[in-house]
């Protein structure tokens, strides 16, 4: 079939390049450059242990102290807040013990076969040299501190995720560069990351286009449709493409595209910002997730990205880069010999949903259009087994995960 996906971000990305391997015609639909937006911006994590949602339980008790500090690990831009309150209200009912353990069982599935989702793609790109699995270090203050996150990591070891408590001594044997400010440490050791992610993106993409894939650098405006079958992708410049079936891949920007096929879901962008610190003179071998601050570190192959708050303002508003600012002096508290002459900065889109959990399936009102988006701060984590599963749907084939959690219809 000739398949139009929308999106070249890793999700659209790996889902296109399963679906090459089913022997499908493909045309990439996106206004942007392939491995742009969070593609580009995002930590860079490939975590089989992320299984955790954003809502967690006691949650609520810190929203508030939160939203006041505009540059906290979440704010909301109080223009903004009519809209997305709603959504936070949904978001905060998905955070009791029984909602976030089932909703941690269904991401613990999507993310255990990362690797083995990726591997294939990796090995026809010949981009094995961008990832690589060294772990991740959950670091504390002290062992006291962590106990108060002990509920979540239990969860995480309850679903089969491999953590391993990390004394003082280890750890800073393991990371001499946080000798001083961690005192423990849990390591997840199946974990891995990519040294560069749009790069990532970009070869993988590179080979669906060497592949025979083409690409129609305009933005999807609509479909045309011959009762429940999508017939063509109408696009910006006026044009049509005619299409044996569509995948809708496009992340915060998909919501408008889904309604009109028929599914209709609370997809939000979570306003994400890192600081990569180019000069930096860090040694880590691991990525850090400094778990008391909400910040990621990710030593990459441009130097230390530092990621980890988040802003609902929309999709036009436009950046608040003291928002990076304070990534880059939580970083210089934390590691106070880093190196930071020569930093850039950045902000993207992560298309959320109140419950964590991506959209993964067939359009509500269309027998050939799936929809592939919402995978958060994730899309990383999630593209390749994404790709894997709507390429199995699309063939007819029974899925190697169970989607019903993500279905577009759960809402």
């Amino acid at each position: 079939m000739h398949i139009a996906v929308i999106g070249t971000g890793i999700v659209g990305t790996c889902t296109a390049a399963w679906l090459q391997r089913d022997g499908h015609q493909i045309t990439f639909i996106d206004p942007r450059e392939p491995g742009e937006a969070c593609s580009f911006g995002n930590a860079g994590s490939l975590s089989p242990s992320a299984c955790l949602p954003v809502g967690m339980p006691g949650m609520w008790k810190r929203v508030p102290d939160w939203l006041l500090d505009p540059l906290g690990p979440l704010t909301v831009r109080w223009r903004y807040a009519p809209a997305v309150v709603p959504w936070l209200l949904a978001m905060l009912r998905h955070s009791s013990r029984e909602e976030v353990t089932r909703i941690a069982t269904a991401l613990r599935r999507l993310l255990e076969p990362i690797f083995d989702c990726y591997t294939p793609l990796l090995q026809a790109a010949q981009a094995q040299h961008l990832v690589r699995r060294t772990g991740c270090l959950y670091v504390y203050s002290s062992r006291e501190k962590a106990s108060q996150w002990a509920w979540g990591m239990n969860l995480r070891r309850s679903l089969g995720v491999q953590m391993v408590d990390v004394g003082q001594e280890e750890l800073e044997s393991l990371e001499p560069d946080l000798k001083g400010r961690f005192r423990f440490g849990i390591l997840a050791p199946e974990n891995g990351s990519t040294l560069d992610p749009s790069a990532l993106v970009k070869t993988l993409h590179a080979h669906c286009m060497a592949q025979g894939a083409r690409f129609v650098r305009e933005s999807a405006t609509g479909f045309e449709r011959q009762g429940r079958q999508v017939t063509a992708v109408r696009t910006g410049d006026g044009a049509c493409t005619p299409v044996d079936g569509v995948v809708v891949a496009a992340g915060a920007w998909s919501a408008r595209l889904a309604a009109q096929l028929g599914s209709r879901v609370p997809l939000e962008t979570q306003r994400g910002y890192h600081v990569t610190v180019h000069s930096s003179n860090l040694k880590l071998r691991h990525t850090v997730m400094a778990v008391e601050n909400n910040l990621m570190v990710n030593p990459m192959a441009m130097g230390l990205r530092l990621a980890g708050t988040v802003e609902f303002a929309g999709l036009k508003a436009p950046p608040r880069f003291e928002r990076a600012q304070a990534l880059l002096r939580l970083g210089q508290q934390l590691f106070p010999h880093l190196d930071t002459r020569e930093t850039t900065q950045w902000m993207g889109h992560r298309p959320c949903m109140p419950d964590s959990l991506p959209v993964i399936g067939r359009a509500r009102n269309t027998e050939n259009a799936w929809l592939a988006f919402g995978h958060g701060h994730m899309g990383m984590c999630m593209g390749a087994s994404t790709g894997r599963e709507v390429a199995h749907l699309v063939a007819g084939r029974p899925t190697q995960v169970d989607l019903a959690p993500f279905s577009p219809d759960r809402f």
